[in-house]
């Protein structure tokens, strides 16, 4: 990485059945930091086993949690993953050859998601799933807010794009898609508990659209029933969220 350091950083909850073919992934970087978060599982062990950098607690919030880790790294450039993704060997060649003459900022980095052993190319949108997200990043240009779930992220300096991407296994299979659906839809409630709720055919509308926008603008339709599928989680995320909110509160 010639005079830059890169830092890889894993965000997890209860990984020890993949950490360490995710922190293998990482070994290019200079250094690895791994925040545990109310792991109960081995994870924060089979992290030890790679790195001296282990940060364990307890958050309620995501942000808060990811400013952490954000906060303990000390390369130049951080690269910030979730247990369920991988870097590809292309990635990794990329990432050596560009970042020592990149502008402060941010990558784009495209995610391949994958449900169970079937890369799902298309459909993804809203709350529940995207083909790119800035995961890399030079430090000081990222910063998470304070929400539970999908955090409103504040970035500066110049965007750019990797042409290759990393593995996302999102979802075991479609028990595991449901299962992350409530588990979502309960912290997006959390969130909106508190505040002024929108009127709710607004949120119909908000759901129909993202109906709409993954099935059709994103093409979920080249997916089969898979896309189908993909198209209602999109669309119940804000519904469930709302009237989880209204009809729950606590």
């Amino acid at each position: 990485m010639s005079e830059l350091r890169l830092s890889g950083l894993r965000v997890v909850h209860n990984e020890a059945a993949r950490l360490e073919d995710a922190l293998r992934s990482l070994a290019f970087c200079d250094e690895i930091v791994v925040v545990c978060d109310r792991c109960t599982d081995g994870t924060a062990d089979i992290a030890r086993r790679f790195t001296p950098h282990v940060i364990e607690g307890a958050w309620e919030l995501e942000g808060p949690r990811r400013m952490t880790g954000i906060n303990a790294c000390t390369g130049d450039w951080i690269l910030e993953l979730d247990g369920d993704e991988r870097v590809t060997p292309e990635m990794q060649a990329e990432i050596k050859h560009r970042l020592p003459t990149a502008p402060h900022g941010y990558f784009l980095v495209p995610i391949y998601n994958y449900v169970g052993r079937r890369h799902v190319k298309y459909g993804w949108a809203g709350s529940f799933g995207t083909t790119a997200a800035k995961k890399l990043f030079y430090k000081g240009c990222k910063v998470w807010g304070p929400q539970r779930v999908h955090p409103q992220v504040t970035l500066k300096g110049t965007e750019s794009r990797l042409e290759s991407g990393l593995l996302h296994f999102v979802d075991d299979d479609i028990n595991d898609m449901i299962d992350r659906l409530k588990r979502y839809t309960d912290a997006a409630a959390a969130d909106l508990r508190g505040t002024p709720l929108p009127p709710f055919r607004t949120t119909v509308r908000k759901s129909m659209t993202r109906f709409y926008k993954s099935y059709v603008a994103r093409q979920g339709w080249r997916e089969g029933r898979m896309g189908v599928l993909l198209a209602v989680m999109a669309a119940l995320f804000p519904l469930l969220a709302h009237i989880k909110a209204e009809v729950e509160p606590k």
